[in-house]
């Protein structure tokens, strides 16, 4: 791991392979960690160089700023490219889920000069309603984040992970659980606030849409929605698989993700 001071507040990351291999910037899930991802290092360090981050309040990555009451995608895509700046990278390719695909499409719609590649899973150009990460953004704040991962958690995977992993659940509430509860009802109302569907018409980027059939936080039809704004090609829906693939297919994620690189 390292640490870069961006805006006044630690960010926790991790760059990987050889520098003058092209970089490929991964973005997780909201509740996750870069952690994510440890699962596809070995197919990707082969072709890419890899740089991870821990998003604001997650993993080691510090809590936003008391001053600030909001978050941005702006914000969040602006970590990613002040990272990449850091590698020494003008141009990346980037992965992102949830959340993480939420980064991507304010990079593709704002700073696409930038991106070489993206992928995008289990994300929508909006996700759920703003009552909803409303509410939860106070669940949050009033009962924390160990209360909430107890039902938050469970949602995140398909039940043939679950079966095949017993503790998997379990680990993720305990890394869940040890995040900032502020930043993470912050990031709630940012996406309660975002909506890419205007913003995704005129870009260059190439684009590959990912979905898990067994989905219920975005289903395919919310990267079928996605798909017909951004102009991206057919989706891809990972059949037994839920809402975070790197977790729960890691082989065939990696797969796509080489695919597309070429």
């Amino acid at each position: 791991m390292a640490f870069l001071k961006h805006n006044g507040r630690t960010i926790c990351y991790r760059l990987l392979g050889d520098k003058d291999k092209p970089l490929l910037v991964l973005a997780h899930p909201l509740g996750m960690t870069q952690g994510v991802w440890d699962d596809l290092l070995p197919a990707l360090l082969d072709r890419v160089r890899v740089l991870t981050w821990d998003l604001p309040g997650h993993g080691a990555s510090a809590a936003w700023p008391e001053e600030s009451d909001h978050i941005t995608p702006e914000d969040l895509a602006q970590e990613a490219l002040t990272l990449a700046a850091t590698a020494g990278a003008e141009r990346f390719h980037f992965v992102g889920t949830s959340i993480g695909g939420v980064i991507g499409q304010q990079l593709v719609s704002q700073h696409e000069d930038k991106v070489l590649s993206a992928t995008l899973t289990n994300t929508g150009a909006v996700i759920g309603t703003a009552d909803a990460w409303n509410t939860r953004s106070a669940s949050v704040l009033e009962l924390g984040l160990a209360t909430m991962a107890v039902d938050i958690v469970p949602r995140w995977f398909g039940p043939v992970a679950c079966q095949q992993q017993p503790a998997l659940i379990e680990g993720w509430r305990v890394i869940m659980a040890r995040g900032d509860d502020r930043s993470y009802a912050l990031l709630c109302e940012m996406l309660g606030r975002a909506d890419f569907r205007e913003q995704l018409g005129a870009h260059r980027v190439p684009l590959q849409l990912i979905a898990g059939a067994d989905d219920v936080a975005t289903p395919p039809e919310a990267l079928q929605a996605l798909s017909q704004c951004s102009g991206a090609p057919a989706l891809v829906i990972l059949e037994q698989v839920g809402h975070v693939p790197s977790v729960e297919c890691p082989p065939r994620l990696a797969e796509l993700l080489l695919d597309n690189l070429s």
